[in-house]
């Protein structure tokens, strides 16, 4: 295993973290956790180096951190450092930063949590933060050792991601979506840069983009399938994120054992600097391949928002594009259906035609037509016909 500084921290972590929030699970139930299976590979994972596990109050339905717990049991607590992350969706008052502290410490029976994070941070969430002064609530568990570092996760824009960073002077990390394909999406290329220079440890996740780059469609292996060092889909995508010095760490959800015995083979092999000028330049062209899969040429400027009836057109556009550039229409569909807060007021069929859109787009894209297209790929499947009544 190869590893980094954190921070500031006098504290080399692993290149690779465990994230804890795609573990197997029994049935296809997502909140029915494997747990023989999970722990065995948590352990394999630290047993092989891997120093950090990262789970959240959610992640499996609230089960996540109490299977990390048990993993963490038996001396491995000691051997590793644990992060998780408070559920900012959940604070009303200041109170219920402490009532879920306290009980994700019993969930992951420990007595110190070394990283909590503020979970999903985005403009809206920092300001209830800073207005019901929860952060004061957090040096507080720092100071009485709940808690070792404060941190948070971030979905949002660049503006919003820089706005947190330089809002607060405590921040020891901060973990961002981030990999060859989002280079300009959410805090991007340039809010890693930018906390790497504030001296912060950059925790990525989603370094396979929720998995989408590890099984990538013929036209985008075509482009590397002659190419010299050879490499999977999945150790293009990681490298390419260790390459980078402002990188501390990537964390992978792993939900089968030979997912964990490659990622930490890969990480075996990775530093940073290690892809050529010309490996650098071939992620160029997997960038233009997907997106040359890419069917509607939505920019996301929102010229077209607000839609009179209530559609959210770039957002629809955005799941159908990626269903069909990283080819999983399910993702898609379970997205479309009740992913990303879209309503059913807000789907494609809730389009009127009255071309408003149409006219301020400034790609000219036919938006009613697509709206039709969409809905009917990634919208529910329409209800079955009655049975015939049997006759009398």
């Amino acid at each position: 295993m190869k590893y980094r500084k954190f921070g500031k921290l006098d504290w080399q972590v692993s290149a690779l973290g465990f994230g804890a929030m795609r573990l197997p699970v029994i049935d296809r139930n997502p909140n029915n956790i494997d747990e023989p299976l999970a722990i065995s590979m948590l352990r394999y994972a630290f047993d092989h180096g891997v120093n950090y596990v990262d789970s959240a109050y959610g992640y499996h339905g609230g089960n996540s951190e109490r299977v990390v717990g048990k993993a963490l049991k038996d001396g491995y607590r000691e051997k590793v450092k644990v992060a998780t992350k408070f559920p900012v969706w959940m604070l009303q008052t200041a109170d219920d930063y402490d009532r879920a502290l306290d009980e994700q410490l019993k969930k992951l029976q420990t007595d110190k949590i070394d990283f909590y994070l503020f979970h999903g941070l985005a403009k809206s969430r920092w300001e209830k933060i800073r207005e019901l002064k929860v952060l004061t609530r957090a040096e507080r568990a720092v100071a009485d050792g709940r808690i070792g570092h404060i941190g948070f996760s971030f979905h949002d824009s660049y503006d919003a991601f820089k706005e947190i960073l330089d809002g607060y002077d405590n921040w020891t990390m901060c973990q961002v979506q981030y990999n060859y394909m989002d280079i300009d999406i959410q805090a991007g290329t340039k809010g890693v840069e930018y906390a790497a220079k504030k001296g912060l440890a950059v925790v990525v996740m989603e370094p396979l983009r929720g998995g989408r780059l590890s099984n990538p469609p013929e036209p985008v292996t075509k482009v590397w399938e002659n190419f010299k060092p050879k490499r999977s889909a999945v150790e293009w995508a990681l490298q390419w994120v260790w390459n980078q010095p402002e990188i501390t760490l990537a964390l992978s959800g792993m939900s089968t054992m030979e997912q964990v015995v490659e990622n930490v083979e890969i990480a075996g092999r990775s530093s940073v600097g290690i892809l050529k000028k010309k490996e650098l330049a071939l992620y160029d062209r997997i960038r233009d391949a997907y997106k040359g899969l890419c069917p509607i040429p939505c920019t996301g400027c929102r010229y077209c928002m607000p839609c009179p009836n209530g559609v959210e057109i770039p957002r629809i556009f955005e799941m159908y594009n990626e269903a069909m550039m990283y080819n999983q229409p399910a993702m898609g569909r379970a997205m479309y259906r009740g992913g990303r807060g879209l309503t059913p007021d807000q789907q494609a069929d809730k389009c009127i035609e009255c071309d408003t859109c149409v006219e301020l787009c400034p790609q000219k894209i036919e938006i009613p037509d697509w709206m039709k297209k969409v809905h009917a790929f990634l919208g529910p499947p329409p209800p079955k016909p009655d049975a015939p009544k049997p006759a009398a």
